[in-house]
């Protein structure tokens, strides 16, 4: 073998692994991981080829990003399977406190946030 064709090889491995590396950070990397609590407001399944569970979370407290609105805290999220989505949806408004991954880019398998749910901690109900 000559030195050109292994110099290729080493090049060509050297950009395969640089490749590896980048989509797995991109796309399989777990950034963050914590816990969110608020009111359920929806879970959906949706998507054009690949189905997926979304949804959103109402935290308490409002912020204000200008002076004299009001905004409420929301939290959108991608359920990871079908069995905490079908639960979320059979208890909408209760209080939840949920488990998440935040990853740095979605993936159309994954749903539509970086933010994806994967465990419930705790259900309420919530007082009226």
């Amino acid at each position: 073998m000559t030195t050109g064709k292994k110099v290729g090889i080493i090049i060509t491995v050297i950009v395969v692994i640089l490749l590896v590396a980048i989509c797995y950070y991109r796309y399989f990397f777990v950034f963050g991981e914590g816990v969110k609590a608020g009111e359920l407001n929806y879970v959906v399944k949706k998507g054009y080829l690949f189905k997926t569970y979304e949804g959103k979370l109402i935290q308490s407290g409002v912020k204000s990003r200008q002076a004299g609105t009001l905004q409420n805290n929301e939290f959108e999220f991608s359920i990871a399977n079908k069995e905490i989505a079908d639960k979320m949806m059979a208890n909408s408004g209760k209080f939840y406190e949920l488990h998440y991954k935040e990853y740095k880019n979605t993936l159309p398998w994954r749903g539509f946030s970086v933010y994806v749910v994967d465990s419930i901690l705790t259900t309420k109900d919530i007082p009226q």
